[in-house]
């Protein structure tokens, strides 16, 4: 029989999930109908299966875990669902992902510690390149509202099917932007996240993505850096712009910020899904020493387990056939938070610094 302490909870979902003092983790859910439930997560396995108790309530116990926060939910006769009895969720724009944290030593880039915390501002501005209402958030380093100085900017995109939530929420960039300002690693800074989906029809196709991209593109150019330039201090110069993202984010940082080169002298890419064919950055691979003359720093990394890992590579060598100066990580770990909050936390500190990264 099922801990009673633990799911004999009136009008609630049983509890889930418990996280155990040496980081193992336990998840349940009610549903004496299911033929099959599983557990996925971002973790090594990723999916594990769940015993059902005589009152129908799943359960398995998993770990012990890497102190970290994990994306993780339950498929229940293959339907995806977030966990009933957590509202931790992943920003989403169709929420299916819960979030757990397994506590560690303080010692995490996104770890929150006892340093000077900058803020977060959520904007809502009216797109005249979309004719729509969209939404942002930005960052603000500590000590910004009691100083008179200007800062530089980093635009830093999501991956699919995230919103402009997601890189706070779950990224952390904000408590990892906090921690490396405190330690001197980093220069103080303006990070502005924005929504990616900026062209909903048909977006996954190969031309929607392409009108995507397109579609933020405009937005960003003349829309969103115009209203942080106008509302916030700051600085105003290519060389004080930088553009990044994760998976979907990191292709589109990437095309936009190459196809931009007066508008940014910092691109960065984290599991980066470009796509083949490269049309998207086309001009960019026929004028090599244009890219390498205006950009400062260009990077772009990739965990060894990450299925965009072909791609990425396929990428990377054809940068380097035409001479385009940039860096190029393989690293532990597949295509995760786990992984994309650890680039941001190494890319932070090459930012606005003098000469190339």
């Amino acid at each position: 029989m099922a801990d009673a302490a633990r799911t004999d909870r009136p009008g609630l979902p049983p509890l889930s999930p418990e996280v155990l003092a040496d980081g193992r983790v336990t998840f349940r859910i009610h549903a004496p109908a299911a033929r099959e439930v599983l557990v996925w997560g971002e973790w090594e396995g990723h999916e594990v299966p769940l015993t059902r108790d005589e009152d129908g309530v799943w359960f398995a116990t998993i770990g012990p875990l890497v102190p970290d926060l994990y994306g993780y939910g339950f498929r229940v006769d293959g339907l995806s669902l977030p966990d009933p009895g957590n509202t931790w969720m992943k920003p989403m724009r169709s929420p299916t992902t819960s979030v757990l944290e397994v506590p560690g030593r303080g010692d995490l880039p996104h770890d929150f510690r006892d340093v000077a915390h900058g803020d977060i501002r959520l904007l809502t501005y009216r797109s005249g390149a979309l004719g729509r209402l969209r939404r942002l958030r930005v960052y603000t380093p500590p000590g910004y509202d009691d100083s008179a100085g200007r800062y530089p900017v980093l635009y830093l995109l999501h991956g699919a099917g995230d919103n402009e939530a997601t890189w706070t929420d779950l990224g952390r960039a904000h408590l990892i932007a906090d921690n490396l300002i405190a330690s001197g690693a980093a220069k103080p800074l303006i990070i502005v996240m924005t929504d990616g989906h900026a062209y909903v029809e048909r977006e996954w196709s190969p031309e929607g993505r392409r009108r995507n991209i397109d579609s933020l593109r405009r937005d960003l150019i003349e829309d969103v850096i115009p209203l942080v330039e106008g509302r916030f201090r700051a600085c105003g110069e290519r060389s004080n712009r930088a553009i990044a993202g994760l998976s979907m984010g990191g292709g589109q940082a990437v095309s936009i910020g190459l196809n931009h080169l007066e508008l940014f002298s910092h691109v960065a890419g984290f599991s980066s899904y470009v796509g083949r064919p490269r049309e998207a950055v086309a001009a960019a691979l026929d004028a090599p020493e244009a890219v390498n003359a205006a950009l400062s720093c260009f990077w772009l990394a990739i965990g060894e387990d990450d299925f965009l890992l072909d791609d990425a590579e396929a990428f990377h060598q054809e940068l380097r056939s035409v001479g385009i100066e940039h860096h190029y990580h393989i690293t532990s770990g597949d295509h995760s938070w786990r992984v994309w909050r650890r680039y941001l936390a190494q890319l932070l500190p090459l930012l606005f610094v003098e000469g190339p990264a």
